[in-house]
């Protein structure tokens, strides 16, 4: 139960929202208690799996394309269909919705192929699977490095300038990984928060070398960190999937004014009947109502909207890193 939970559980993830690698001791002084009690009550948020710091990957800094999958099933196999995607290494956020009747995720391809194969071969001739929809993310408006937790966090304001980290320049262009950044990857995926010296025994490298990799990859908008989070610790809600057209005149001014709403944790524009994809976290149906019949309703040039929730998740993680390339 919520209960479970106190503001200072809840304050010290809105600190690692902000920054998930912030030493403890930099977290205590801004929270005001002692470094000890922080390391403690770390250590038991994530032993329970309520809270855990991963690093999460952009593949489009990798040339690869996101697709968001709606997979129509036979409801008796959508639960097997849900758990073969969950076991993909290219999946994220497989959920089941709709009454247990169709599966939606996020998955990445890394080439044409890649994309042919899935979308044309395989999900289309898996037994039990009557119907594949495929949208590609064209732009995203919230999500990845922007954590929802943010907007729904107690710290104030001045609490969050204290902890966030120096803002790192953009550098533009192609990022090219090899087996030690593979390592490295795989090993943030694991523990975001592992230390320098853990990161280069996994690597191979040293640990300044770690530090040096670790920003450039940051640098080149491919590596960022995220919280996987126990929603009853800030009152979430379950997840409603929200599919929106939009007249194209209106689509970025809707995608920023989604971004800035509390209950959004992931906005982007996508190909497909529908052109602009949200995910709404509410704490109950009545508050659910209460915004797309206000908010929702006000924004500008929507012409359709459908809604679905999510009535159970099979694998919630980051985007993990890339396998090795494959050979021709």
């Amino acid at each position: 139960m919520e209960s479970d939970f106190d503001l200072l559980d809840r304050q010290l993830v809105h600190a690692l929202a902000v920054d998930g690698r912030a030493p403890f001791s930099t977290i205590a002084r801004v929270l005001g208690v002692s470094d000890r009690t922080i390391a403690r009550r770390y250590a038991r948020l994530r032993s329970t799996g309520a809270v855990r710091v991963v690093g999460g990957v952009d593949p489009t800094a990798l040339g690869a394309v996101l697709w968001l999958l709606r997979v129509r099933c036979a409801p008796s196999a959508a639960v097997a269909v849900a758990e073969a995607l969950a076991r993909r290494p290219d999946t994220a956020w497989v959920n089941l919705t709709s009454g247990g009747a169709e599966i939606t995720c996020t998955v990445r391809t890394e080439s044409p192929a890649d994309t042919e194969a899935l979308l044309l071969a395989r999900l289309p001739h898996t037994p039990r699977v009557e119907g594949v929809s495929a949208y590609s993310v064209l732009h995203t408006f919230y999500g990845g490095p922007d954590s929802v937790i943010g907007k729904l966090g107690p710290l104030a304001p001045e609490a969050v300038a204290a902890l966030r980290p120096r803002r790192l320049p953009h550098r533009p262009g192609p990022v090219r990984l090899d087996d030690h950044d593979r390592r490295l990857l795989a090993a943030l995926a694991a523990d975001g928060r592992a230390d320098y010296e853990q990161l280069a025994a996994a690597t191979g490298w040293s640990p300044p070398t770690v530090r040096r990799r670790m920003t450039e990859l940051r640098e080149r908008g491919l590596l960022y960190l995220d919280i996987d989070c126990d929603g009853r610790l800030l009152g979430i809600g379950p997840r409603t999937q929200l599919w929106f057209t939009v007249a194209p005149a209106r689509l970025a001014e809707v995608g920023e004014a989604l971004a800035t709403h509390p209950e959004i944790a992931f906005a982007a524009a996508t190909t497909g009947p529908t052109n602009l994809y949200a995910s709404a976290l509410c704490p109950d149906q009545r508050t659910l109502y209460r915004y797309l019949t206000t908010r929702v309703a006000a924004l500008p040039g929507v012409t359709q909207l459908e809604t679905g929730q999510i009535i159970r998740t099979v694998k919630q993680t980051a985007n993990r890193p890339p396998g090795p390339p494959r050979r021709p």
